[in-house]
């Protein structure tokens, strides 16, 4: 906690996917044990990719977590977890709805180094909430590229693919995914489909690469 007021603060690590955003996080984790503090790390439910209790990175490494629900009241479960940590670590921000901005705010308050990471933007290029709110109230924010798949350029953008071709504009809202799905593209090399939507939402739901999830108080959003 700063020595003067004995209060927390939150870091905030964002960026397109495949920057090293969870590879930052851990890295964190690594050195906050190191100093001999305590963590307490939580991942959203709703992801599973890397396992139900876990946080992971692209690289292979990762973390033991514990999975929290990801809207409304269930979200304070980490406000309710967490006892003495000197560290809570959030990650997967953007799966969480608005409520995650109260809950790290009031970690923060309490004394509690909150480090969250979470994409910013959606696979049309939109901010992803909450994650905008958290960089706005958040003491320190940090905004990793990746490498564009296309042109080599510096990456910003999640470029979503559904059987190798660009995701149109109306596709569900998430899509928990990594390198079967997902690209890092620049703003020139990032694209969507338009026009009318022939593909059912049964290519999204209850498939092996994935899971859809519709947020009802968030607009449209994707990791």
């Amino acid at each position: 906690m700063h020595a003067i007021t004995n209060s927390g603060w939150v870091e905030v690590i964002t960026g397109s996917m495949f920057s090293g955003k969870t590879e930052e996080l851990l890295r964190r984790l690594r050195r906050a044990e190191i100093a001999e503090q305590d963590v307490a790390v939580f991942t959203p439910a709703v992801d599973d990719r890397y396992g139900d209790d876990v946080i992971g990175s692209h690289e292979g490494r990762d973390w033991d977590a514990t999975a929290v629900p990801n809207e409304g009241e269930g979200v304070w479960e980490i406000v309710e977890r967490v006892d003495d940590e000197d560290v809570v670590a959030i990650d997967e921000a953007n799966f969480f709805d608005d409520t995650l901005v109260d809950v790290c705010d009031d970690l923060a308050s309490d004394g509690h180094r909150v480090v969250v990471s979470g994409t910013d933007q959606t696979f049309r290029g939109e901010p992803f909430h909450p994650v905008p709110a958290l960089m706005a109230t958040a003491e320190y924010v940090e905004k990793f590229q990746a490498i564009c798949s296309v042109c080599g350029e510096p990456a910003t953008r999640n470029q979503r693919l559904v059987e190798g071709e660009p995701a149109h504009v109306d596709d569900p809202t998430i899509l928990v995914g990594a390198a079967e799905s997902y690209e890092a593209r620049c703003r020139s090399c990032h694209t969507l489909q338009t026009g009318s939507l022939d593909r059912s939402l049964d290519e999204f739901t209850g498939s092996e690469d994935g899971e859809t999830t519709d947020r009802a108080d968030a607009p449209p959003a994707d990791e």
